[in-house]
């Protein structure tokens, strides 16, 4: 474990349904590059969606080729299930055979998972530790008690490709929500919150990595997917989450443009590319993974002098 220098690191990880495969490209370099798991040098880990899967698994003590294996297994499945009802179900199972009983009381790292709230369209972000709080500290509770399973859930659920989420915190209150993304795709700017605010982190002291999806071609659709109109659909949930994405990034560098930040996210515009967030392709989502060691490469350097 590398020792501890005063520096604040946050791990904040974009939503992006399977294209999390590229997220998961670039994490595998950095832990190399840093030669630990990743919970022992990221102070605080933030994930949206895919990033909120990623995120929670890291926060746990996983490592990067053993989500990989997971994403292997579940993602394709989940994302080729037609329907809101089959998918809901098989992210449900995902959810529940990854995390087990597991809760925010178990990881190793601090932790935020990003969803939205259905009835009042605010977030509700699920924190592991009452210094993350901004009020309230009296009747914390770790990820509002529910489950890391849920809170995960939740956060996926991308409505309406997936039906939203009702979730029973401690106090007892049922709360539907739905995907993360559409209030912060780009978790950046609440996990820097946390660390300014609750935290009482200094900016110069803080160090931010945020790794995205990537931007590709977007696919051509098949004759059925016209008519059935589901290819516009997705687009148009694409387009709304990248636009959230590329605004609260805008956001960040005039709020916190003195906060050391290195985002990693690149443009893939080759048209054997050509993807979208219900990518169920293994050979496609392999292809994204590789993207994301491309991406890598052009930022070793400054990753090095950031987090080293």
């Amino acid at each position: 474990m590398l020792e501890d220098d005063g520096v604040y690191r946050i791990l904040a990880l974009d939503g992006g349904g399977a294209k999390g495969f590229y997220t998961l490209g670039v994490l595998k370099e950095i832990e190399a590059m840093l030669g630990c798991p990743l919970h022992e040098r990221f102070d605080l880990i933030f994930g949206t969606s895919t990033g909120a899967i990623i995120a929670a698994l890291i926060a746990l003590g996983y490592g990067v080729d053993q989500i990989h294996e997971l994403y292997k297994s579940h993602v394709p499945r989940v994302m080729a299930c037609r329907g809101a009802s089959a998918k809901t179900s098989a992210l449900r199972s995902l959810a529940e055979e990854v995390f087990g009983n597991k809760t925010f009381e178990d990881v190793r790292t601090g932790l935020g998972i990003v969803a939205t709230r259905w009835a009042t369209e605010k977030p509700m972000i699920f924190k592991a530790s009452v210094a993350q709080a901004h009020g309230r500290k009296a009747t914390f509770n770790p990820g509002f008690g529910v489950s890391i399973a849920d809170a995960v859930q939740a956060s996926c659920s991308a409505y309406p490709f997936f039906e939203r989420k009702i979730v029973t915190t401690a106090d007892g209150n049922k709360i539907e929500l739905i995907d993360g993304g559409y209030c912060a795709n780009n978790p950046t700017l609440f996990a820097i919150a946390d660390a300014t605010a609750a935290l009482n982190k200094d900016r110069k002291d803080i160090r931010v990595v945020n790794v995205g999806v990537g931007i590709y071609p977007e696919p051509k659709p098949g004759l059925l997917m016209k008519i059935a109109k589901r290819w516009l659909a997705v687009q148009l949930l694409q387009k709304t989450l990248e636009i959230n994405t590329q605004s609260l990034d805008q956001l960040r560098e005039v709020l916190f443009k003195d906060v050391a930040t290195i985002r990693i996210s690149d443009t893939f515009e080759r048209p054997e590319m050509a993807t979208d967030l219900m990518e169920h392709d293994l050979d496609k989502l392999n292809m994204l993974r590789q993207c994301g060691s491309e991406s890598f490469a052009t930022r070793e350097a400054q990753l090095k002098e950031l987090l080293l």
